[in-house]
């Protein structure tokens, strides 16, 4: 969030349903995706520019489900992503297989959700655009290595989005 407001994007930041003091009970992925839609109507309303999602672990599993499919989406982030409980079907990313937008996978090397192996199994599959950074030495919460994570998504927003 910091590093694409930092770059002078519009970000929204909010809790899915029944997380923190939001109304609601979790529902394991499923009414989450409507919380993402809700919270992209709400950014094209406010900002008509080009969207970007970006998605943080269960954030991304849900998120990029969403904007992946939604044409007003331009690109996707997906940061930690937790590519390991695949017995889940909000964890399952076979629909990233056909998501043809710019696509950034950031994951840290230690990630325990997120294996390397099958990260790169992942992006191997998928269309271009896409990018994989493996920061080394962090876990899934990048803890002591924002640094390198915002430095990833200036270098991928330079590279992929900038005319």
């Amino acid at each position: 969030m910091k590093a694409l407001n930092s770059f002078g994007f519009p970000v929204l930041r909010f809790n899915f349903r029944g997380v923190g003091l939001s109304q609601g009970e979790h529902d394991n992925g499923v009414g989450e995706l409507d919380d993402v839609r809700t919270a992209l109507e709400w950014l094209e309303a406010e900002f008509p520019l080009p969207l970007i999602f970006a998605g943080f672990s269960f954030g991304a599993a849900v998120g990029l489900r969403v904007a992946c499919a939604d044409a007003r989406v331009k690109a996707v982030i997906g940061l930690g992503i937790p590519a390991a409980p695949a017995d889940e079907e909000i964890y399952d990313f076979e629909f990233l297989k056909t998501c043809e937008k710019p696509k950034l996978l950031v994951s840290g090397a230690r990630d325990q959700f997120g294996p390397r192996k099958l990260l790169e199994g992942l992006h191997a599959t998928l269309h271009e655009p896409k990018k994989l950074v493996i920061i080394e030495g962090a876990d899934h919460f990048f803890e002591g290595r924002l640094k390198e994570l915002r430095e990833a998504i200036q270098l991928w927003v330079e590279e992929a989005l900038r005319p």
